[in-house]
């Protein structure tokens, strides 16, 4: 029955979890592990109920700013890819760059980015956007390069221009593969905002959730950390969510055009 397998299916999700938190919790009492090492999930709750406003200002905090280095990303990895796909000599000048920089663990180039931009939200979206950027310009390039020869013939032959060309014919073809590319950068971003949150996040009534990892670590307050945690999965879970709903209705005109 359909109404069954919709039900299934919304379902399943929150039976794994709930199989996920009694194996936790059975874990802890079965080998009596203490409450800084490994809390239950009691006691997760509570640490979220102590003090709710600073988990949901830091949640805030890491979400806009892995929403903003995802956006810079997404912008700016379709347009170099955009301008690499133009011209065969830059894309074999600049590409090797790029990957490059995706090459560079972040945690390297982090301090870097506190020199130049100081710490606090700057460098935490510029580190966001850098972890995020090389799959969109990856995927971009790749489907800007697999547009139709047959119809990039027709446009030669119509003496289209390079840049007409891309805005009609390789942009809309690339769709499918930019959408790709958005998808694996929106997890990609919330990683990146957390990691630039170890190194430059600051502290105080308005810290992000990674300031408030290093903080419940520091004063062995494991369960606010494993609360900071699952609000930063959460986060990415929301930006892959809002990215997911946008990559359908961005495929569905892509379909109807």
């Amino acid at each position: 029955m359909p109404w069954l397998l919709r039900w299934f299916n919304a379902l399943a999700p929150l039976a794994a979890i709930a199989v996920v938190i009694v194996l936790w919790w059975g874990c802890k009492a079965l080998f009596g592990i203490e409450s800084f090492i490994l809390p239950s999930p009691l006691e997760v709750v509570h640490a979220f109920a102590e003090d709710p406003r600073t988990f949901l200002i830091g949640s805030m905090e890491s979400a806009s700013a892995a929403a903003i280095g995802f956006s810079i990303a997404a912008v700016l990895g379709v347009l170099l890819a955009s301008a690499l796909s133009l011209s065969t000599r830059v894309e074999r000048s600049v590409y090797p760059l790029t990957l490059f920089f995706q090459m560079v663990p972040l945690i390297a180039i982090a301090p870097l980015l506190v020199v130049w931009l100081g710490y606090g939200k700057p460098t935490i979206i510029a580190s966001a956007a850098i972890v995020s950027i090389f799959p969109v310009i990856a995927n971009t390039l790749q489907g800007l390069r697999s547009a139709n020869p047959h119809l990039i013939e027709l446009f030669q032959l119509l003496r289209a221009s390079k840049l007409t060309t891309w805005w009609r014919l390789a942009l809309p073809s690339a769709v499918p593969n930019i959408v790709t590319g958005l998808r694996i950068s929106a997890g990609l971003a919330s990683i990146g905002t957390i990691a630039g949150e170890f190194i430059a996040g600051v502290g105080g009534e308005r810290a992000p959730l990674g300031v408030l990892v290093m903080t419940g670590l520091r004063s062995f307050r494991t369960d606010r950390v494993f609360v900071a945690v699952l609000l930063a999965a959460l986060v990415g879970f929301v930006v892959f969510g809002c990215v997911g709903v946008l990559s359908r209705l961005l495929l569905r005109r892509w379909l109807v055009s």
